[in-house]
């Protein structure tokens, strides 16, 4: 379960840093970046924080609106960052997910003096000084918060671009690779959310 270890190691505001949405087909790869400022938050937020991947959709929701109302109370502040699919293609789906990471941390409302990332990976040129931690979002609560509201607000996405381009599945898939997701593409092609350097899409692309 996370605590405060990694936090506590450094000095300052020292912010969490995570992502959702980097083997998905199709939409951005987004990047969540919190700083708590105060400790002394809903102890069912503090219970309940842990990696993303671990938790239900409901609890990440509920979670979620948690992490939302500390916000609004001064507790924390947190950024949200996206890279498009537009640029995924561009650069490759590492360096957009930096991308997305740097920007969620200059949304913060106050500049970290250190960002824990999740991952085994460093960006360069990155906007304060960072350190990489492997399995980060079940070790640090500012890392599991992050990944959280990534992964929440990155679901919400893929929910209303289902409004948008029906028949994919994306409120479900949220954009892997599912059948559904392979159905729709058989029958409606790809969009323009859809990542063209991945390989099933781009197998498409070229026997079309």
């Amino acid at each position: 379960m996370p605590d405060w270890k990694l936090e506590d190691a450094q000095s300052g505001a020292v912010c969490g840093v995570d992502e959702a949405g980097r083997g998905p087909w199709v939409g951005p790869v987004v990047a969540g970046a919190v700083v708590f400022l105060n400790r002394n938050i809903n102890r069912d937020l503090l219970n309940g924080i842990n990696d993303s991947k671990k938790l239900t959709a409901a609890k990440r929701e509920m979670l979620y609106s948690l992490l939302l109302k500390e916000e609004e109370q001064g507790n924390l502040t947190f950024g949200i960052g996206e890279a498009s699919a537009m640029e995924i293609d561009r650069v490759n789906i590492l360096q957009a997910t930096f991308w997305a990471m740097k920007r969620a941390v200059q949304k913060l409302k106050v500049l970290p003096s250190h960002a824990l990332i999740d991952g085994n990976r460093l960006p360069s040129d990155f906007c304060c000084p960072c350190s990489c931690h492997i399995g980060g979002d079940g070790k640090s609560y500012s890392i599991a918060a992050a990944s959280i509201l990534a992964k929440v607000y990155r679901d919400n996405l893929l929910k209303q671009m289902a409004l948008k381009y029906p028949g994919y599945g994306f409120e479900n898939n949220a954009g892997y690779g599912t059948k559904e997701h392979i159905e729709g593409l058989k029958k409606y092609g790809i969009t323009p959310e859809h990542r063209k350097s991945y390989r099933p899409i781009r197998e498409i692309i070229e026997n079309s």
